[in-house]
């Protein structure tokens, strides 16, 4: 009988195999709070008012194209930067909406949702020691994207009850290593909706310290109370300097189609291509196709949509409102932050496991959307992309407290 003559693999004196396996740049990346909170949901049987995908069904004629296509054998690869029908459909679609000449050849790289958007961008435009302002509190994801780009982060807060920044503050953050800004305008999870004012002194900034703008605009749509969306590449020397990250998933309620696009200018696009190229290949083929048919609905679509989601909005805070809790009215997004600071709990963390697994409700803890926890200990979120019946059943069981 044949003996291997290999040798055992011998660990380094006090190096625990996981952690000799393990790249640095995952040390200070912790699993997503957000979806652990769904699966927590699922285990417990909680309403999911944790992570933000809807619970209703996605327009017919949406599914009904993706059907269409596959059925026609669109199936195989698309071009890596997208297929032209698509992309042609979203140059059309900025064009229509907000007046912007965006090129399909050259300025639009389809991508696999908006957060591969935001992860490419920031592999094929920073470097190792780049600092990026970001505005906190912040989506979960902007954080390790960041760090897996080896990037420093430089924080800005922004204040409630209309999550506005301080000038000064923001003007502090900035420096000569400087490489880029993020922005979530409408914003996940504040639903914030930055102004025109509030855009031109990030622009300004932008300029002075030649930085770029990345920005997440993935809520576009989804807006109250008379806010409106205005993308920063609008803004006058902004054009070339913006990245601008979208995606299906909110606006046509595919959150698992995960098909979203880049918008930059030429010379940003081809690194941008580049690493999407390697990252992922491509977006699935026959949801391309039917994307081209979803951006190309009437204007009456997204008006529609934002007066049912103003129902929704108006639902929940009347739901938390009368349990206890202290609530910022959204002004875009589909999120609600929250105040927990009367119902006695030490902290966040401690306030979503009674919550999920006593009453029956799943929430997020707000410190996940801060830098320091101990800042969002007093805070949750909630989404309300769901049916009427799932919020009123949140309602039933948010009594318990």
């Amino acid at each position: 009988m044949a003996t291997s003559t290999e040798k055992p693999l011998v660990q380094p004196a006090g190096i625990p195999r996981r952690a000799r396996f393990r790249s640095d740049r995952t040390q200070r990346v912790n699993e997503s709070v957000i979806r652990e909170m769904t699966r927590l949901a699922a285990q417990h049987k909680a309403v999911n008012l944790a992570q933000g995908y809807p619970d209703f069904p996605a327009p017919e004629i949406l599914k009904n194209a993706a059907r269409e296509a596959i059925t026609a054998d669109i199936n195989q690869y698309a071009i890596t930067w997208g297929s032209k029908p698509f992309r042609d459909a979203i140059a059309a679609k900025y064009q229509r909406t907000y007046g912007l000449a965006i090129d399909p050849e050259s300025e639009i790289t389809v991508v696999c949702g908006s957060t591969e958007g935001m992860m490419v961008s920031l592999l094929a435009l920073t470097n190792p020691g780049d600092e990026i302002v970001i505005f906190e509190p912040y989506y979960e994801n902007y954080g390790p994207d960041t760090l897996l780009c080896g990037a420093q982060r430089k924080f800005v807060r922004l204040h409630p009850p209309d999550w506005t920044f301080d000038p000064d503050e923001l003007r502090r953050a900035f420096s000569p290593r400087t490489k880029a800004v993020i922005l979530n305008s409408p914003g996940n999870p504040t639903g914030c909706v930055f102004s025109r004012k509030s855009l031109e002194m990030i622009a300004a900034l932008c300029q002075e310290f030649d930085a770029l703008a990345i920005t997440d605009e993935i809520y576009e749509h989804i807006l109250y109370d008379g806010a409106q969306h205005v993308p920063i590449m609008q803004m006058p020397g902004m054009r070339d300097r913006t990245i601008l990250v979208n995606s299906m998933s909110k606006t046509y309620a595919v959150t698992g189609w995960r098909v979203g696009w880049v918008l930059a200018s030429p010379d940003l696009s081809e690194s941008i291509r580049k690493v999407h190229d390697f990252l992922t290949v491509g977006a699935a083929a026959p949801l391309q196709a039917a994307g081209a048919v979803a951006l190309s609905l009437p204007d009456d679509y997204y008006a529609t949509m934002a007066r049912e989601y103003t129902q929704r909005r108006d639902t929940i805070l009347d739901v938390l409102d009368s349990v206890g809790f202290r609530c910022w009215r959204p002004r875009g997004a589909y999120y609600v932050m929250a105040d927990i600071s009367s119902f006695g709990y030490p902290n966040d963390v401690q306030f979503v496991k009674h919550l999920v697994e006593d009453v029956g409700v799943a929430a997020v803890p707000g410190s996940s959307f801060f830098e320091n926890p101990a800042e969002g200990a007093q805070l949750v979120r909630f989404c309300f992309c769901k049916k009427y019946e799932t919020l009123e059943e949140a309602r039933k069981r948010l009594r318990k407290l």
